[in-house]
Order: structure tokens, then sequence, then C-alpha cells
């Protein structure tokens, strides 16, 4: 056996967790309890996002990246929707704008005040009401102002322009659940998984399926990810008999996949995500406490296992930073949001350094936080990479609240208030009871009244 080590940057990377240090965690949560398959956390250079259990509608949390440890019970919320939210996604360009989609039928997009949430925020600024069932997936595009996707249960993707609340495309094509949705590294393509096993990519401004193929043959669920600039995809998804599987696709020729790789046989998610600057795709298993990592190369391998960060509290969704918010200083290549059941976990992945100084082998120029295209010019074929900052200096997340202005009308603000405690809940069953008597009783009078005019008519 050949004892060559694959020689490999990112071959110690190790993860720092703070699950037994509580208060550096976000503590003391209500997470979604819903059965949606989603990540239920996002997080952007200021906020993390977390869905959480709410009654009489749906909510989530907007919590500022300082705000760990033990949160009040009444911790302001956002909670505009009438059904539970399944998805949220940040803003790639306003880290203070945040678009949410729920049970309700609609897609939301929420301002967040300057200094986050003190009192709960229940008046979007932009509401897109035309899906016909539930949204499960929010997603902005990746080099376009104010582009929003989203993609519902009623079997359509839409496109949305949310500085006027319009609808630019409708992507159509799936004949089942759409499961998970990904952009391509200039946002001209769109490739989404299905519940009917398919893999597909669509031109988004045409609502074209350009190439389709079988995906994972498990009947299970199914996730994809674009692997940045690459023509390569990786997905995750169950065989036949039930092993949890990578793929890796070359997207000039899905005829089959460029990489199989059979990780376990467990009955949680593969949830991957594919960093771009460093080449590296984190695997999380729903269930599982442990976070896989592995190295894409153009080599006749491709993916080579690295390690994997271990933990005996089991994930329910993960959530990562963009790279632009990563602490340079501390030789962090990622940093991951790992939820629990009542609480979201800081996870720091790092690369052991002595140096003190930039690592620029490590932080090549990432994605940062301008756009690349107007929406205009994106749908007039205008194509460009997103725009790239260097982190030699680091990164200071811009505080001030960057205007965003939309002349879509104003949303209906609807009464979602509803009663919270045992005896309200009681009190209002009791009152509804007494009015629904009372108007089976009128309608019993206006029957017998009704009944007794007739004999009188027919006597006549």
């Amino acid at each position: 056996m050949s004892r060559f080590v694959r020689a490999s940057k990112y071959r110690h990377v190790y993860g720092t967790g703070t699950a037994n240090k509580r208060d550096q965690c976000f503590d003391n949560l209500k997470v979604s309890k819903n059965a949606w398959d989603t990540n239920l956390v996002k997080a952007n250079p200021l906020f993390i996002s977390v869905n959480l259990e709410a009654s009489g509608g749906g909510a989530f949390a907007i919590l500022k990246h300082d705000q760990t440890g033990k949160l009040p019970e009444s911790n302001p919320v956002v909670n505009g929707h009438t059904g539970a939210v399944l998805d949220t996604d940040f803003h790639p360009f306003n880290d203070h704008i945040i678009a949410s989609a729920s049970e309700d039928c609609t897609v939301k997009i929420w301002s967040i005040p300057q200094d986050g949430l003190t009192e709960n925020l229940i008046t979007p600024v932009v509401s897109l009401n035309s899906h016909g069932r539930k949204v499960g997936h929010v997603l902005f595009h990746p080099t376009a102002e104010n582009l929003l996707t989203s993609a519902s249960a009623d079997f359509t993707v839409k496109l949305w322009d949310i500085s006027t609340g319009q609808e630019k495309q409708t992507l159509t094509g799936h004949t089942e659940i759409i499961q998970s949705l990904s952009y391509s590294y200039n946002g001209s393509l769109l490739v989404t998984t299905c519940k009917d096993k398919k893999l597909r990519i669509f031109d988004v401004r045409t609502d074209k399926v350009v190439q389709e193929t079988n995906g994972h043959a498990g009947i299970k669920g199914s996730r994809v990810n674009w692997m940045g600039p690459l023509d390569k995809l990786v997905t995750s998804g169950f065989s036949r008999s039930s092993d949890r599987q990578l793929f890796v696709w070359d997207t000039n020729n899905l005829s089959e996949p460029l990489k199989q790789e059979n990780v376990d046989t467990a009955s949680g998610m593969l949830m991957p995500y594919y960093d771009e600057s460093t080449s590296m795709l984190f695997v999380a298993g729903k269930g599982d406490g442990n976070i896989r990592y592995y190295e894409w190369v153009d080599d006749e391998k491709g993916l080579y296992f690295l390690s994997e960060y271990k933990s005996a509290d089991p994930q329910r969704g993960i959530g990562f930073l963009p790279k632009r918010a990563v602490n340079v200083n501390d030789v962090e290549v990622t940093r991951a949001y790992k939820v629990h059941v009542g609480m979201v976990e800081p996870i720091s992945f790092k690369v052991p350094r002595k140096s003190d100084a930039f690592q620029a082998d490590l932080f090549p120029d990432c994605i940062g936080a301008e756009p690349s295209v107007t929406l205009e010019e994106f749908f007039n074929g205008v194509d460009r990479p997103p725009k790239l900052i260097s982190l030699e200096n680091g990164f200071s997340a811009q505080t001030d609240v960057k205007e965003f202005v939309s002349t879509a009308p104003p949303p209906v603000t609807e009464d979602i208030t509803g009663p919270k405690t045992e005896k309200e809940y009681q009190d209002a069953y009791h009152t509804l009871r007494k009015e629904n008597d009372d108007l089976k009783n009128a309608i019993a009078s206006r029957d017998i009244r009704i009944t007794q005019l007739e004999a009188q008519l027919a006597a006549k």
C-alpha cells in the first residue's frame, strides 16, 4: 500500500464548535418543527435568520451575530405570515433585506432596522402573491440586483423584480414538488431537483429546459448545488437501497455522473455546501452529529475526503456565512450555523497556521456585495460573473442601512394577532362556539317561519 499522502492546504482543517458554551450560541429558540425539507437557518455578515414554531401564523427570528446567549421568551420576531415560514434568504447586495416563503402561498420582502429587531415586525415592504400553493424555497439571484426566485408546491418557479413586485418569468416543466434549486456562477442557468427524481437545468430567461436527466434513484429527497465557476454540479440523495449518495455532474453532459460516492446508510437528508474559494464541499446530514468535508480536484479521482467535524448533538439544519464575512485573522475558511432542537451553534472551520500574515493562498478574491448586472441588463441577455473583492484587509460589514426603494403597491396588512395563552384559546373557542350555536338557532327559526308561510300560501 502506498504511503504517499496527497498534498493539500486544507488537509488539516478543523472545526471549533460552541455547543458546550451556550453563552456563545443562540439559545432558547423555538425552532420550527415543520416537516418541509429546509435548512432552517440563513446567515449574512450582520444577521442570522431562524425559522420558528409559531401559533396562529408563521414567524422567523432575525438575530445579530453578537446576540448570543439565552434569548428572552419575548424576543422580537418577524410574524407577518398567516402560515408557517418554510424558507428565508438574505439579499446578497443589501444586508438589511430578507425574503421569506410560507405555507400561506406568499413570498414577503422585509426591511431589517439598522440595529436589528427591537419589536415584532409584521408589515413587509413587498408581498408577492401569485403562487397557487405553498412556497417552499426562496433564492436571490447571484449577480442581478433585486431579482428573487421562488419555488412552490404548484410545481412552478417564479422570478420576481422585488423593486416593483412584478413577476418577470415563470419556469414550468416540473411534475412533482421542487426540492432544491441553485444558480450557475453568472446566474444565467438554474438547476433544480424534484420529487420525480429528475435533475433539470433551465435557461431562466426563456423558460427552456436545456438539460434533463435522471438523478438519484431513491424515493427520498435530493439536493443540488452548483460548484461555483466550474461547469459542475453536486447532488445529494439516496440509492434504491437507501444508501446516502453524493454525485458530481458535468453540466455539459448529464448522461451520467462524473463521480459517485456512497457515503453511508442513514435516513437523514444530506445537506451539501460548496465553497468556490477553497474548492471544499461540506456535507451535513440531518439527524447526524458530524459534518464531513471534501476537496474537489480536477483529476481522475476528483473528490477527496479530508476529514469530519464530530459532535454528539444531531443537527436539524445548517447554514453557512458568506465568504466575505469570515475572520481572516483567525484563518477561518468558513463558518457554519448548526441548528439544534432549541438553539443555533456557530462552528468555525480553520486552517492551523502560525503566521499572523494574511494567507493569500487560502483567501483568494471572493464574491462581494455589489451586483455585476442590473435586472434590466440581465433580461436583455447580459451575463457577467460576480464582482470579486479582496480580503487582505479583512472585511467590515456595512452597518448603515442601504436604502431599498420599491414601487410595488403597499401590501395589505393582515391582522394575524390571536390568542397566545391557554385561557385565551379556551375563551376564543367558547365565544366562537356560542356564535355558531346562535347562527344555527337563527337559521332553524327562519326555516320554521318559511315552512309556515309556505303552508299559508298553499291554503289560499
